[in-house]
């Protein structure tokens, strides 16, 4: 009874917490900053990150409802839908687990060549390819996302379709003459759940960059 009680008491802080973007136990990719582009609140920061585990989904339809469905259907992947049973713990956004898969912060973001959202939620670092359940959802894939180097803008409040574009226009612009050069499109990382108070918020545009 004591458990039940610590636990919801956990949950329930847990909650308060996200409310105001405090991300508790969260765990995120960690990066070497090799540059930062201006100042202020409009800095562009580059990061290195090495190379890292994701599950992911592929939605059709526009931003949003697309990110509500992605992160629906990895949540089920996460919370026990997958051929052991486990759950994978959520971080901000998502993250917890039973043989226990703890996922990383951010949730991301990106549109493929057809038009489509990919949805990723990242894996904890201590989990392998060979030692992750695989899904029980088809539509659900891991996959291994290698090293690089990413030009990343950060913003809070509101993450409509239409504030991201916005963003990622800025994020391109600002690297015109920074002697970073963007290869491919912009993606979107949320690191917070829907329900955080949008000044508390912490999303990112990001588009991997090179040097030459």
């Amino acid at each position: 009874m004591f458990a039940k009680i610590t636990k919801t008491a956990t949950l329930i802080v847990e909650g308060l917490g996200g409310l105001v973007g405090i991300r508790t136990g969260t765990e995120e990719p960690m990066f070497v900053r090799e540059a930062l582009i201006g100042s202020g609140a409009d800095a562009i920061e580059v990061r290195r990150y090495g190379p890292r585990i994701a599950a992911q989904t592929v939605v059709a339809g526009d931003e949003e409802m697309a990110r509500n469905a992605g992160f629906r259907r990895l949540a089920g992947y996460i919370f026990g839908g997958n051929h052991s049973r486990s759950q994978i713990a959520m971080t901000a956004p998502v993250a917890q687990q039973s043989a226990k898969i703890a996922m990383t912060a951010p949730v991301a973001q990106a549109r493929n060549a057809d038009g489509q959202s990919v949805i990723r939620f990242f894996m904890p670092s201590k989990w392998s390819m060979e030692l992750l359940p695989a899904p029980d959802d088809e539509r659900v894939e891991l996959v291994e996302v290698p090293g690089a180097t990413y030009a990343v803008l950060r913003f809070s409040g509101d993450r409509s379709p239409q504030t991201v574009a916005t963003k990622c226009e800025e994020l391109l612009k600002s690297l015109g003459d920074s002697g970073f050069t963007p290869r491919g499109e912009p993606t979107a990382w949320f690191y917070d759940p829907p329900w955080t108070l949008p000044f508390r918020r912490r999303n990112e545009v990001a588009v991997e960059v090179g040097t030459g």
